[in-house]
């Protein structure tokens, strides 16, 4: 007599189909195509998840540099100046002042302008 699984195959197979909820088409119904396309699911997601912290850099950057300009100095300069002056806020937080606190963030325009000048 051939052992078909069982209960642990039904299991296997329920733990796909629950991963593919929402897929169309045989992609949430049939369990070989539904095996594939959850793992390109789960592939994708990890690697979505290492991009959102490069995309979310690069936001910063450019909201840091857009209010940086406004002020009259330009992003390389700024940081130049914020880094000669020993102020350690990373792009994130510059990025909210900027959005945020503008008083806060023209302090430091003029402070990063000042380290610059000396």
């Amino acid at each position: 007599m051939r052992v078909k699984g069982g209960r642990i195959r039904k299991e296997r197979r329920k733990r796909i189909f629950k991963l593919a909820k929402g897929f169309k088409g045989k992609k949430h119904s049939c369990h070989r195509i539904a095996k594939q396309r959850v793992m390109k699911a789960l592939r994708n997601a990890y690697i979505g998840r290492k991009l959102k912290k490069r995309d979310y850099r690069g936001l910063w950057i450019v909201r840091v540099n857009a209010a940086s300009r406004a002020r009259g100095i330009a992003y390389s300069r700024f940081m130049q100046g914020l880094r000669d002056a020993g102020v350690n806020l990373n792009r994130k937080m510059l990025a909210d002042l900027a959005v945020r606190d503008e008083k806060t963030f023209d302090q430091l325009v003029e402070l990063a302008k000042a380290n610059l000048s000396s």
